[in-house]
């Protein structure tokens, strides 16, 4: 007896596309940075920054870069030292974190987060903060779990806007 195996379902053209390796952003494409987050700052996932900081703060992000040299998603990975610790230890804040609609659900985010991670891992961090308004779902099964502000960088954490009302998760090693 035979049985037939079902034919796989075609995959949308977003999946069908290799996704290029995340590289760190330029200074000269703060505007692209900022155009890209444009669209998570009016729905209120993301809070707004001018352009000036994307400039200055340009090596904290990763980007992935479309074919065309526009930008297809970014996230900003900083460290920060840690207050409760006296031994230097740094611990890292990802925020900023945003993928142009025509590529979400192509795994264009959970590459970028992995780069993230392997970059936080790299630059020794302790650990990983981030604070979310969706559901997190992504930052979930890439090993963060909830905690509150107060175990996070204090600058950071007090940057925070309560009114937001965000998630504050952790991902330690």
């Amino acid at each position: 007896m035979t049985t037939a195996m079902p034919r796989p379902a075609a995959l949308p053209r977003a999946l069908d596309a290799p996704t290029p390796a995340p590289r760190t952003a330029r200074p000269h494409e703060a505007a692209a940075l900022a155009a890209l987050s444009r669209p998570f700052v009016r729905s209120g996932a993301l809070r707004e920054r001018p352009v000036s900081l994307y400039a200055a703060h340009a090596a904290d992000f990763l980007v992935l870069e479309a074919s065309d040299g526009t930008l297809d998603g970014c996230v900003g990975l900083r460290a920060y030292p840690t207050d409760a610790r006296e031994d230097g230890e740094l611990a890292g804040v990802v925020y900023n974190f945003c993928v142009a609609a025509h590529r979400q659900g192509s795994g264009a985010g959970a590459g970028l987060l992995r780069a993230a991670l392997v970059t936080a891992r790299a630059r020794s961090l302790g650990s990983l903060f981030t604070a979310t308004t969706g559901s997190a779902g992504l930052f979930l099964r890439h090993g963060f779990t909830p905690t509150t502000a107060h175990r996070a960088p204090r600058s950071w954490a007090k940057s925070l806007d309560p009114r937001r009302d965000a998630r504050v998760l952790i991902r330690t090693w």
